[in-house]
């Protein structure tokens, strides 16, 4: 059961959106977990999308997938990393949600005739799962990460909803803006109108904010600190800056310097009982991030980066935080470069460019287009022996590559790119097709944490037994990992013998062995070729670096020295 008087921060947008709500509140439950309470982080996406499943990449960012195999939006995985621990289904939200169980709360009856209305019953139902997402989690306090921007029509109910339950527990309920201040070129000056005008939208709403987070290019000045203060009805510490800075994991030590943690306690009524710095380790891992010169050069090679005339790596946002945390586990500094694979197969860009790179990575990913372009990039890797990465489709396609290239299986496809292929090396989940006949794709995939068994002596294995963290159980010999997954496609068993006698090795498959997880190349063979079919990434932490990317990123520092 939920703790009597449970607390609740609502966090909102102002201004414009992303100004860092979602690190924000990544850094506010690191904060208070370290004070010595339990936290919930919570996202509330406004979308009518039931789950992020179905979102395009270059539009919405990454969906990251939950232990429980809930597809949900890229802010999840940030309040996992910062955290450093597995958040529940509850803690996500969507207006789909909300109004497909009202919908069928009402066909059922469950209203008994009532007339359904937007208000009280659509925000009743919000209310219930913020309560709900605290019972679950059994938190001391819920961090609530309201998506969107004041002014936003979408989520107008959401802060409704926020409101009704402050209105119950006045004590117990505090509203955060975080605001972006801009200092126009022409005029070289900060402006606090606009945040005025976005507390004033809030204030139409019934909400005033108690504290405002103030993003910047620079930080926030005493004088302007004071102004917002006067105008937006607030004392001048509550007003904290948030100034552009080199690195998000410094977030939570800044907010600490501004007194955060201990005003927002102060606020509901909290004190801390914890005498001994809880952040230390968070403050070793920002130091190592500081400390890192030495460079190691990855190319990732995908295809979701261009969205107009700008790059969106938001898409990959868990793959380049996991090459960040193994990193600098290491003491080196990553440098990406984004690869587009269409350019390898325009011929605007020459594949010998690979060259340059320590280590190249080929993500996960959907469709055909620039796949011939990936496939370049993988047998270019594999015969230059540059360290290789494939997760989820960039396995598959590694798989492909070395059927065509290495096994003599001519014309070997992956069945999602050419379904008449002659030999489909990958082939969809066979319980899947009847539902993708009927275009019926939403949570149609392999999701959520699945079990792994590791072959012994392999790069595998010997990454997850020697990292130090325990990613694994020991049970009759075997090793058994849990990872998560999103796809739709397997390595095809029929084709595994000859792959096998090609020299592939399945180094990581299901416990009933018929699903193939990791595939590697022997390192007598390649310093590192490697593929997973599940999503490392999505379990890589800051204060616990994945090993297979720590592995990939000690072979490319490896190659780095001998270049």
């Amino acid at each position: 059961m939920r703790k009597r008087n449970h607390k609740y921060i609502f966090v909102i947008g102002g201004v414009m959106s992303g100004v860092g709500k979602g690190i924000t509140s990544s850094s506010i439950g690191t904060i208070l977990q370290a004070k010595g309470f339990s936290v919930n982080l919570m996202k509330v996406d406004p979308y009518l999308n039931v789950d992020a499943g179905t979102m395009n990449p270059t539009e919405h960012g990454e969906v990251f997938v939950l232990k429980s195999g809930l597809e949900t939006d890229q802010d999840m995985g940030n309040y996992e990393r910062f955290l450093n621990r597995d958040l529940d289904s509850a803690d996500y939200m969507t207006s789909g949600m909300v109004y497909q169980h009202v919908i069928e709360k009402e066909r059922s009856l469950g209203y008994k005739g009532k007339f359904v209305e937007a208000i009280p019953h659509v925000t009743d139902e919000i209310r219930r799962r913020f309560i709900h997402a605290a019972d679950v989690s059994k938190s001391d306090i819920s961090v609530i990460e309201i998506g969107g921007t004041v002014g936003d029509y979408q989520n107008i109910l959401f802060m409704e909803a926020a409101r009704a339950l402050r209105l119950r527990q006045p004590s117990d309920v505090i509203f955060l803006l975080v605001s972006y201040l801009p200092v126009p070129s022409t005029i070289g000056e900060m402006k606090t109108k606009p945040t005025q005008n976005a507390v004033r939208q809030l204030n139409s709403y019934g909400i005033q904010p108690d504290f405002i987070i103030a993003r910047g290019p620079v930080a926030l000045d005493e004088k302007r600190k004071e102004k917002l203060a006067i105008w937006c009805n607030m004392e001048a510490p509550h007003v904290i800056s948030a100034q552009d800075i080199s690195s998000i994991y410094e977030i939570p030590t800044h907010f600490e310097k501004e007194n955060l943690g201990n005003l927002l306690l102060a606020s509901l009524s909290l004190k801390t009982h914890v005498r001994r710095d809880g952040l230390e380790k968070w403050k070793k891992f920002v130091s190592r991030v500081s400390g890192a010169k030495d460079e190691v050069k990855i190319g990732v090679v995908g295809k979701y980066f261009d969205t107009g005339d700008f790059i969106l790596s938001d898409a990959y946002i868990s793959v380049i935080e996991a090459i960040k945390h193994s990193a600098y586990s290491i003491a080196r500094k990553p440098v990406l470069t984004w690869i587009n694979a269409k350019d390898f197969e325009k011929g605007t860009e020459d594949i010998s460019k690979l060259k340059e790179y320590d280590g190249i990575l080929v993500p996960g990913g959907f469709g055909e287009t620039g796949i011939e372009g990936k496939i370049k990039a993988i047998q270019f890797a594999r015969e230059n022996r540059i360290p290789y990465f494939g997760l989820c489709y960039g396995m598959q396609l590694m798989i492909v590559e070395y059927a065509q290239h290495v096994a003599g299986l001519n014309g070997a496809n992956t069945t999602e790119i050419d379904k008449d292929t002659p030999c489909p090396v990958i082939d969809i989940i066979p319980e899947q097709k009847k539902l993708m006949a009927e275009s019926k794709y939403g949570a149609t995939m392999r999701l959520g944490a699945y079990p792994c068994v590791l072959k012994p002596n392999t790069i595998a294995s010997r990454a997850y037994i020697g990292s130090g963290t325990k990613r694994y159980t020991l049970q009759d010999s075997r090793y058994t990992i849990q990872e998560r997954h999103r796809h739709r496609y397997e390595v095809n068993p029929e084709y595994i013998t000859q792959l096998e006698k090609a020299g592939l090795v399945f180094s990581g498959v299901s416990p009933s062995g018929i699903l193939m997880e990791i595939a590697e190349l022997p390192r007598k063979v390649h310093p590192f070729f490697l593929g997973t079919q599940f999503h490392p990434e999505f379990r890589a932490r800051p204060l616990a670096p994945h090993p297979l990317f720590t592995e990939f990123l000690k072979a490319a520092v490896e190659r780095s020295k001998k270049k």
